[in-house]
């Protein structure tokens, strides 16, 4: 909605239009006209430079007030007037396997913070004191990056496996999820959308939007969330994580804590949270580029591989968003292809709670043709 809004300017800065105003004042006021070489004249070049300045912060300070095109600090005070704040930056978590190297028959405890990394440069460290009663020999506990950001996203199930804090009976800490969670801060579009999308959930009837924006709410990751109620009672959240990723365990237990809220689900909602299913399609096409523009052959080549990208991204942005060949077309000839041949994807309606990501890309150059 907010993209569609028209664009607005509260005062005018053309320059060639406050120009015209002034000297036509001048000449006026003077009863005379102003040569171009007129010392005036160019006395008045440097009062428009001065004025045209103020102009555009007058524009820029207005605008601030607005959703559409607030930014940075001043649109964090816009989301306070609807009880939303930026998503601070998050750590990585994932749920580790710890195994002692021999039956006890005593209390044994691994410190909480016990560190394990995989490759020496990111670090996990354990949330709690994990305590092993007489004849136990393995526990799961959660870990937690030791920094913020993604850099502790991604480690495959059994990547983390390297101890740093050794202790006596510790045989292995292994993580037994994929490590996720870790984000940096909001972006300005992000919260842009959630500050506008915020109004519903002041209801606690348990509108679709509302969901949504709780769900948006857990992870700055999140990019896109389909709700929707299969049986009466019953809430399914699918949400989608950036670049088309489907989130595994430790978000969807993010999301999951998040909605199960006593301030955020009503009393007779039982919400599931579900990875979205995935969509593979392959991308093959060939693209000409006009013989009259054979000079710019590199730049336009450049500019597809570009476009080309540009829609993989766009495809894999959203959930049920329909493969639409006319889509890559687009994209391609305004980089500069002439003609635009696409063998695959073919119209395709993507299902709910889907997202199409392409398994194999193949655009090619054809060569250079007539018009």
């Amino acid at each position: 909605m907010l993209k569609n809004l028209p664009k607005i300017n509260f005062v005018e800065a053309d320059p060639t239009t406050l120009d015209s105003e002034i000297v036509s004042t001048v000449e006026n006021y003077l009863g005379r006209k102003l040569a171009s070489a007129d010392p005036l004249r160019l006395f008045l070049k440097a009062l428009e430079a001065i004025i045209i300045h103020q102009r555009l912060l007058i524009d820029w300070t207005a605008k601030q007030n607005l959703l559409a095109f607030s930014e940075d600090e001043y649109l964090e005070h816009l989301g306070a007037l609807v009880g939303v704040e930026r998503l601070p930056a998050s750590k990585a978590i994932t749920t580790v396997q710890v195994e002692l190297s021999a039956v006890r028959q005593q209390t044994t405890v691994i410190r909480a913070g016990t560190r394990v990394t995989a490759d020496s440069k990111i670090f996990f460290a354990l949330d709690s004191d994990v305590v092993f009663l007489a004849g136990e020999t393995k526990k799961t506990c959660a870990a937690t990056c030791t920094v913020e950001g993604e850099a502790g996203n991604n480690y495959a199930i059994g990547e983390l496996n390297k101890i740093v804090d050794n202790q006596p009976w510790l045989k292995s800490i292994v993580n037994i999820t994929k490590s996720e969670g870790g984000a940096n801060t909001e972006s300005d579009d992000a919260l842009r959308e959630r500050i506008h999308s915020a109004p519903e959930s002041f209801s606690c009837a348990g509108s679709i939007g509302a969901y949504r924006f709780h769900a948006l709410s857990a992870s700055s990751l999140i990019s896109d969330v389909f709700v929707t109620s299969p049986s009466p009672g019953v809430v399914a959240v699918y949400p989608l994580l950036q670049n088309g990723e489907l989130p595994s365990t430790e978000i969807l237990n993010l999301v999951k804590n998040k909605l199960n809220s006593n301030k955020v689900r009503p009393l007779t909602d039982t919400v599931n949270v579900l990875a979205p299913t995935k969509l593979n399609y392959s991308i093959d096409a060939t693209y000409y580029i006009s013989q009259e523009d054979s000079s710019q052959a590199a730049q336009i080549i450049a500019a597809v591989e570009t476009a080309k990208q540009d829609y993989i991204d766009w495809q894999r942005a959203k959930l049920s968003r329909d493969l639409n060949p006319t889509e890559l077309i687009f994209r391609l000839k305004q980089a500069g292809a002439h003609r635009v041949e696409v063998r695959s994807p073919v119209y395709t309606i993507v299902s709910d709670a889907t997202v199409a990501v392409p398994s194999s890309v193949n655009v090619v150059f054809g060569g250079l043709e007539n018009d």
